[in-house]
């Protein structure tokens, strides 16, 4: 009996320090040298449906900024295997082309799981402790979906890149339509009727690698909480499937730089 009182002290303690190391967030990345120089506008263009016109007189007024490249670092809280751990990201966009994170699962603020993915010149990666992908085709698919799914956090390229076009649907919900090699991939866009801004994202994603891999609704909210410093662009967003319920994974933008060089840093591993 008392050896099983023993087992059991020692199993609460590992269970209660694994909780605990859970608990702590890790400390920021280092900022990005670089910061964002003064942008190039162009004129809002006319005929907008009109959910995505008022969107864009809500975000950025009569001129929309062009953006070519993004470096966004924030912290995170991602559900890879159905707990959530703390951990921290950085996003490199070559906008509307590529993109690459780093994500750094973290316990007691110290990292023990580390994930570079991404999408480069049409060809995607994902290296993990879980194993690596290269080039797959399902995987290629959703990558693509990510890079415009994430201009949500610099909308402007969804109207400065002429590959892409707007379709309306009704008074808060319009199509994006966003290339995809050969093709074209489409979003379901629902704006809040009140604020204006966009709610969510839906699309069909694959989201296991290989031929028999099936499409399954892909889900991108902005959560409301905190904002885009000078901007009503929420900096807080999720990801979820539809099968699973509820959002795999949670990030909150703390620094974001525009147009600075990432000719080198979006083809890195790690920081």
């Amino acid at each position: 009996m008392k050896v099983i009182l023993i087992i059991a002290c020692v199993l609460i303690v590992i269970l209660f320090l694994g909780w605990l190391g859970l608990q702590v967030k890790p400390a920021p990345f280092a900022p990005f040298p670089e910061q964002t120089p003064a942008l190039k506008t162009l004129p809002l263009p006319s005929g907008l449906p009109a959910p995505v016109e008022h969107f864009y007189r809500t975000v950025y007024g009569d001129e929309i900024p062009v953006i070519e490249t993004v470096v966004i670092k924030g912290r995170a809280e991602i559900s890879p295997f159905g707990v959530k751990l703390p951990a921290r990201f950085i996003f490199v966009h070559n906008a509307g082309k590529d993109y690459r994170h780093y994500i750094e699962a973290t316990w007691f603020g110290m990292p023990f799981m580390k994930v570079n993915e991404g999408y480069v010149e049409g060809a995607s990666f994902f290296e993990s402790p879980m194993g690596n992908i290269y080039n797959d085709a399902s995987t290629n698919q959703g990558a693509n979906l990510a890079i415009w799914a994430e201009a949500s956090w610099f909308p402007s390229i969804w109207l400065t890149d002429k590959r892409v076009r707007w379709e309306s649907v009704d008074e808060k919900t319009a199509l994006l339509f966003v290339p995809f090699e050969d093709q074209e991939e489409n979003f379901v866009v629902r704006f809040n009727p009140e604020t204006g801004l966009i709610d969510t994202m839906e699309a069909m994603r694959f989201r296991d690698a290989g031929e028999k891999a099936k499409k399954i609704l892909w889900i991108t909210k902005s959560e409301t909480g905190r904002n885009l410093e000078g901007t009503r662009l929420s900096a807080v967003g999720s990801a979820t499937w539809l099968d699973q319920g509820k959002p795999w994974a949670v990030f909150t933008l703390e620094e974001v730089h525009y147009n600075v060089d990432v000719s080198e840093y979006i083809r890195q591993r790690g920081k």
